[in-house]
């Protein structure tokens, strides 16, 4: 078992979300130009208000890849009944750029957690040749990764990685005396 496998094991993202896969691409996800995302950590939610950079690995500009942003624990990490709640999806993402030369057909939503520690997972997808992926998905919610990959001829995840948010408690403000 890989280094990169392991945490996702550990973290259930393998199981509740994807099935087991070989890593093959290079993929870092990066939040105010300074935040990496590293398995299992957490991050406040203010720090998730635009958008991340996906810096994607791969052979070359030839090979196209989609990147699916999902939340398995949505409303709650108990009873998440939207499982997953998809957040954010590129497609046709060149190897060797970054998200931002892709295609994207589900506009990135800003993470709020409401109750427990939510799981957000990236999953990075190989995709047979580019536009492989025809429409977005009709919903956020109930979304299933991997029907949706299945569906579109992508292959099983090349890269993912995940980190843990809840929802952050407002400071309190002192009584002015």
């Amino acid at each position: 078992m890989s280094r990169e496998i392991e945490p996702l094991i550990v973290g259930r993202v393998i199981g509740d979300v994807l099935e087991m896969f070989n890593p093959s691409v290079t993929m870092r996800v990066t939040f105010n130009s300074n935040t990496i995302v590293s398995n299992g950590h957490e991050l406040a939610p203010s720090l998730l208000l635009s958008k991340p950079r996906v810096e994607i690995g791969g052979q070359d500009l030839r090979s196209f890849f989609t990147l699916i942003m999902m939340d398995p624990d949505a409303p709650s990490p108990s009873n998440p009944y939207m499982r997953e709640y998809l957040h954010w999806m590129v497609t046709d993402i060149p190897g060797t750029t970054d998200a931002s030369f892709g295609r994207e057909i589900v506009r990135y939503e800003t993470p709020k957690p409401v109750a427990g520690i939510h799981r957000y997972v990236f999953a990075l997808f190989k995709q047979r040749g580019r536009q492989a992926v025809k429409a977005a998905p009709e919903t956020r919610e109930c979304f299933n990764t991997n029907a949706f990959s299945s569906y579109f001829g992508l292959s099983q995840p090349v890269a993912a990685v995940y980190f843990n948010a809840q929802r952050e408690t407002a400071p309190r403000r002192r009584p002015s005396y």
